[in-house]
């Protein structure tokens, strides 16, 4: 697989469709092109993080990071969201890209606290919480981590 310069991504990432009219109750807001490439491109190219692995998009809205991470070369990602719109513009975007539709539609909190041993690496942009959804940041990061019993902790 070619690699990607950062800028190379962020561009191919401002071709994703994002939202006309976002749910604010579900605080659904579009990750940015360009920070949704920095952090993609440190995950890949500084903790070899994306490239083969299995990854979990949790609340993936439109697609941003999920596609992005396909560009990387991650070995398959699946998508999750609740927003039955949020899936349907993320289809489009990634027939755009040709990109195979990984998707689920779903409430991420009935989503069992073991996805870190489902997938190799779990991404997300997740709703902060503040739109009568309070502890909702919360519950994602809960998803999505691993019981510290299990993580590898690196010193600084």
């Amino acid at each position: 697989m070619k690699k990607l310069k950062l800028k190379e991504l962020e561009s191919c990432l401002q071709q994703v469709d994002t939202f006309e009219s976002p749910k604010l109750l579900l605080e659904q807001y579009p990750t940015r092109p360009h920070i949704a490439a920095c952090m993609l491109y440190t995950i890949h190219n500084t903790f070899d993080d994306i490239e083969n692995k299995t990854i979990a998009d949790l609340g993936c809205g439109c697609g941003m990071l999920s596609i992005g991470s396909a560009m990387l070369g991650a070995g398959l990602c699946v998508r999750f969201d609740i927003d039955a719109d949020a899936l349907e513009i993320f289809n489009s975007s990634i027939e755009d890209f040709e990109l195979t539709n990984n998707m689920v539609q779903c409430d991420v909190c009935s989503l069992s606290d073991s996805m870190s041993e489902t997938f190799d690496r779990v991404i997300m942009n997740p709703p902060f919480g503040t739109k009568h959804n309070k502890g909702m940041d919360m519950i994602f990061l809960k998803t999505s981590l691993h019981k510290t019993s299990t993580r590898q902790i690196s010193s600084l």
